[in-house]
């Protein structure tokens, strides 16, 4: 097929939903998928036979959620527009404020349409190292009310609270985390019908502790008596996908430079952001190997830069590289840099291989004016 394109691996994908059923299974917790992560609706039926349904960040994510899953609908937003709020009302079933601003505003429209409203709290807890920028519990941060902004006379109809505060971490983390919840917020969590322990659980890799996690969500749901929601984005796609790209030319400058047809700023953007090296099958670390290249992009950013790696063999012109883990934070945040062209949407099930979507100029255009 015509590189590049993510690859999305159906029975992969499955492998991880069972895993999240298993903790539902031994919970009784309710697990979303947070679209913000993934949001390949044309895989959502298999989605919804094992998940409670979808998360979203603001309007068009609930939509998609409300249109594709048809199951729970849940929003969060650090503040929500008034000529968006009255449809999120009519489609979500759980509405979570980011401060009692917002929910004063906005608690009349909740009560004729009787969604279930929530306070998005900042245990001002930090478990991360070396994320700022993916770590709500930063200082001055924008994410959820601390205990000092925290205005109990209000919660009148409120009927949940909502912590998200891990990235890519073990259950641990979690632990650490829910300790400084019970610490801050624990007095008011019995007047709560749930409990929602947001994202960034790795449930599905291979090292996560699942026994720490159903023990610390089965002893929260007994001890205060609500119900606990997880979630989890890269826990529903972690690599289950590929994104598959040539090699457009070979140069040298004091290096071995091969240019590839896919950019990381446009396709995977987490690589400069985070950032991260993404692992390439049969590739290993720069210099393991006895052939080194630095990959990048035909862009005009000289940072474009994917990485550098080492092969058995030279590499070749035209000749093809995997990039693993490409399901996640890849077609949910890819844009048209350059006018660079998407890849395409590919799904690899049990006996066919399906192109679900291929785009073109026109998707370049139609976002300008």
């Amino acid at each position: 097929m015509k590189t590049p394109y993510y690859l999305i691996d159906e029975q992969l994908l499955e492998k991880n939903l069972k895993i999240l059923q298993t903790v539902k299974k031994q919970t009784g917790c309710k697990i979303l998928l947070a679209q913000k992560c993934f949001s390949m609706f044309s895989v959502y039926p298999l989605i919804a036979k094992y998940l409670d349904g979808t998360t979203a960040s603001g309007l068009f994510e609930a939509k998609l959620g409300y249109e594709e899953m048809h199951k729970e609908n849940h929003v969060f937003s650090g503040a929500y527009r008034d000529d968006e709020i009255e449809e999120i009302m009519s489609i979500c079933d759980h509405v979570i404020f980011n401060s009692f601003n917002q929910w004063q505003k906005y608690q009349d429209l909740a009560k004729q349409t009787g969604t279930s409203c929530g306070i998005r709290i900042n245990p001002e807890c930090s478990t991360q190292i070396g994320h700022e920028i993916y770590d709500p519990c930063a200082k001055f941060s924008r994410m959820g009310v601390t205990l000092e902004n925290f205005k109990d006379e209000l919660l009148e109809g409120i009927e949940g609270l909502h912590f998200h505060t891990l990235c890519e971490q073990n259950s641990d983390d979690l632990v650490t985390t829910i300790r400084a919840v019970e610490t801050k917020f624990g007095k008011y969590l019995k007047q709560m019908k749930w409990l929602n322990f947001g994202g960034g659980h790795h449930i599905t890799r291979v090292d996560y502790d699942l026994d720490t996690l159903i023990n610390v969500i089965n002893e929260i749901k007994a001890k205060y008596e609500v119900e606990v929601y997880l979630e989890p984005g890269e826990a529903v796609a972690l690599n289950a996908g590929y994104l598959v790209s040539s090699v457009l030319d070979i140069i040298n400058n004091g290096m071995n430079i091969a240019i590839m047809d896919t950019s990381a700023a446009c396709h995977m953007p987490d690589v400069l952001e985070m950032p991260y090296r993404p692992e390439i099958i049969n590739s290993a670390l720069p210099h393991e190997r006895e052939y080194t290249y630095r990959l990048g992009a035909p862009t005009c950013l000289a940072g474009d830069i994917i990485g550098d790696y080492s092969f058995d063999q030279p590499l070749q012109i035209g000749q093809q590289l995997w990039f693993k883990d490409m399901a996640i934070y890849s077609m949910v945040k890819n844009n048209t840099f350059n006018g660079m062209n998407l890849p395409s949407i590919v799904l690899k099930q049990k006996d066919d291989i399906k192109i679900i979507k291929e785009f073109d100029y026109n998707d370049f255009k139609n976002r300008l004016s």
